[in-house]
């Protein structure tokens, strides 16, 4: 099993438009309502892949019941911690090809109820053999989150993915997550400067793993993705521009690198089938999905590249 861990998890809201024009008013032609946040859309992603998952996070009010309700009409399996807070709301604008995200901040989160959260996790994670954890954190949660939550599945004998930012990534690094995976804007406080280059993109996979991590992977949008593992440095690209929502291209590469630890599938295989539901999943107008018939014709032309 694999669980994904959602800490700030939210009701995404995509609202389909023609064209999005700043200061005018638009008439909406399509909304969609579902559960998001990047540990839920990872999780959407394996339940797709055929993976057994289980969601662990936090939610409250009535947005967080509504949130719970949806996951469990989708089939995918959820422990949330109850929360006093309400939980967030996230609006996606998909117009014109490119997609505007709007991000409610996270409800806080008292003491009790992140000890409530961390004694369910300890609980749960001995049934799993990866732990995805990606994602913002809300107000409350310490920035150390990750790294204990690391530290706790190792423990327990699974191992982490860790898809964050800055002081939270660094310390989840130390704890030794099996891959971390940030994408080139969360990798450049780890440069010091924008991941604009290939290169700026190796220097940074290459710090992952000398900081603690077993693999490390920077994802560069529509140029795919580099990754160091194993020893070898790869550059992981499929030959076209995929047109559509981006959101959740970075939460399916997470998915299927977790399954493929899970599988045991040597990394080439497993970068080139990632990169291929990556750009499957910006075919879709909402995070948390790909489209097969894409990723079925990317998959045979895709290449992964030892630099």
């Amino acid at each position: 099993m694999i669980a994904s861990v959602s800490l700030n998890p939210a009701l995404d809201l995509t609202y389909a438009l023609p064209a999005l024009v700043p200061g005018s008013s638009h008439r909406v032609s399509e909304v969609i309502a579902r559960a998001g946040g990047k540990g839920v859309n990872v999780a959407r992603v394996l339940h797709r892949l055929g993976a057994p998952v289980l969601v662990l996070g936090l939610a409250g009010g009535a947005t967080g019941e509504r949130l719970e309700a949806e996951l469990t009409g989708a089939g995918l399996p959820a422990r949330f911690t109850r929360l006093a807070a309400e939980t967030r709301r996230t609006v996606t604008v998909v117009a014109g090809g490119s997609a505007t995200v709007l991000n409610e901040p996270g409800p806080p989160v008292t003491g009790a109820e992140w000890a409530e959260f961390r004694a369910t996790f300890a609980s749960q994670v001995r049934q799993a053999r990866v732990v995805v954890l990606s994602g913002s954190r809300p107000p409350g949660v310490p920035e150390s989150a990750y790294a204990d939550l690391v530290t706790v599945a190792r423990a327990a004998g699974a191992e982490a993915i860790v898809d964050a930012e800055g002081p939270a990534l660094l310390g989840a690094l130390a704890a030794g997550p099996a891959v971390a995976k940030p994408n080139a804007e969360e990798a450049a406080g780890l440069l010091g400067r924008p991941v604009r280059t290939r290169d700026d993109a190796v220097a940074v996979a290459h710090r992952l793993v000398r900081d603690g991590a077993g693999a490390g992977v920077v994802s560069r949008g529509a140029d795919g993705f580099v990754a160091v593992a194993g020893g070898a440095t790869y550059h992981a690209r499929v030959p076209e521009a995929v047109h559509g929502n981006p959101t959740g291209a970075g939460d399916a590469l997470a998915a299927v690198l977790a399954a493929g630890l899970v599988a045991g599938t040597p990394w080439p295989e497993v970068f080139a089938r990632a990169v291929a539901v990556s750009a499957a999943a910006v075919a879709c107008p909402y995070a948390g999905e790909y489209d097969d018939a894409v990723a079925a014709r990317l998959l045979p032309v895709a290449t992964v590249e030892q630099l």
